[in-house]
């Protein structure tokens, strides 16, 4: 039974722009992935809400005052970083230390993510289910994903049918 769920920061709840430098919460305008905030309204609800970030620029706190920004932070009980966790994703131990930092059991936990490589697959070798966020629509084989989302939209839909 699923009781948590992990959310990348970096174009799954907020859009990142890569052209834009420093931390995400400087930037002159920041927004958030379409129907996140709606899903996230669902989410919270029923399952625990974390958030783990591999941003380069970002440290925790960082994350956490561009949430702020967009008034979603109240959403996340646990915020990590890369930075912070002294591991970075793709490497599955990102998911094993956040999973231990917060007390939680892997097959129990999703993972969603937009990056399939640094998200998806080491979240699976890590032991969690997987919703790959395919905004892009790129195509591939991404047998490791549970689920394939292609907007925020069906993400509650999705967490639904993952067992």
């Amino acid at each position: 039974m699923i009781k948590n769920i992990i959310f990348d920061w970096g174009d799954t709840v907020m859009r990142d722009y890569p052209e834009l430098s420093g931390p995400m919460f400087s930037w002159p305008h920041v927004e958030l992935i379409p129907f996140i905030h709606e899903a996230l309204i669902e989410l919270k609800s029923k399952y625990n809400l974390i958030i783990a970030t591999n941003a380069g620029e970002s440290d925790t706190a960082a994350m956490i005052k561009a949430l702020e920004r967009v008034d979603v932070n109240g959403f996340f009980s646990l915020f990590y970083s890369s930075k912070d966790l002294g591991v970075s994703k793709p490497n599955p131990e990102f998911f094993i230390k956040v999973c231990s930092s917060s007390n939680i059991i892997p097959t129990e936990t999703v993972m969603i993510g937009n990056d399939y490589n640094k998200d998806i697959i080491s979240a699976k070798a890590a032991g969690l289910k997987t919703v790959f966020f395919n905004e892009k629509m790129v195509k591939g084989d991404f047998s490791n994903a549970d689920i394939i989302i292609y907007s925020m939209y069906h993400l509650l839909k999705s967490i639904d049918q993952i067992h």
